[in-house]
């Protein structure tokens, strides 16, 4: 289940951090006004807090899911506020000359993006949004407060059981360690297939 959560999260979250730099640098006005928005409400609340009201307050209003999906989606919309603003980082560090060229040769602001500004954005910021893929999976033990049957959760239900604390909880450590290296290698393998280093002559 926490590989679950890490897999949607992780995916899903840095596909909408780049839909959210681009809106914040060259979307629409109202666009990058909604965008800011929401990266400032989440950067600024608890991701627990955010985790009950998708799973408690949503409901109230008629929009119902069980604990997986809900867990899901806070953790997507919250990667996706943070990678917005690292990815937004690297967009911002493109030469000015870069994107004047894309504007002579008639290409749209979404053309620009996607074929002059993005793969040397994410090449530049690619350490740094690794990490907060890294902090969110950790962020994900949270979700066990919604009976999200994660890591976690299982190290709840066994110290529960046989109130052997201390050894439930060292293993679950562990483990986090494990997936938490394990997770940045993953993402470092990914940035050197979409990066590859250059040989020099």
């Amino acid at each position: 289940m926490t590989l679950e959560l890490i897999a949607v999260g992780g995916v899903l979250g840095i596909a909408l951090g780049i839909f959210g730099a681009w809106a914040r640098t060259s979307g629409p006005r109202a666009l990058r006004a909604v965008f800011g928005a929401y990266v400032e409400l989440i950067r600024n609340t608890p991701f627990l807090i955010q985790l009950f009201f998708i799973f408690f307050g949503l409901p109230s209003i008629g929009i119902q899911m069980t604990e997986l999906e809900a867990a899901s989606l806070a953790m997507v919309i919250n990667l996706g506020a943070y990678s917005t603003e690292i990815i937004r980082a690297g967009v911002e560090a493109i030469p000015r000359g870069q994107i004047e060229a894309g504007q002579c040769l008639a290409m749209t602001r979404l053309q620009i993006f996607r074929h002059i500004i993005l793969r040397p954005a994410l090449q530049k910021i690619w350490p740094a949004l690794s990490s907060q893929v890294v902090i969110v999976m950790l962020g994900s033990a949270a979700c066990s407060q919604i009976a999200v049957e994660d890591l976690s959760f299982a190290a709840n239900f066994i110290q529960s059981r046989n109130f052997r604390a201390f050894e439930s909880y060292f293993i679950a450590t562990g483990i986090y360690l494990v997936l938490a290296i394990l997770l940045r290698q993953v993402m470092r393998g990914i940035g050197l297939m979409l990066f590859p280093a250059k040989v020099p002559r």
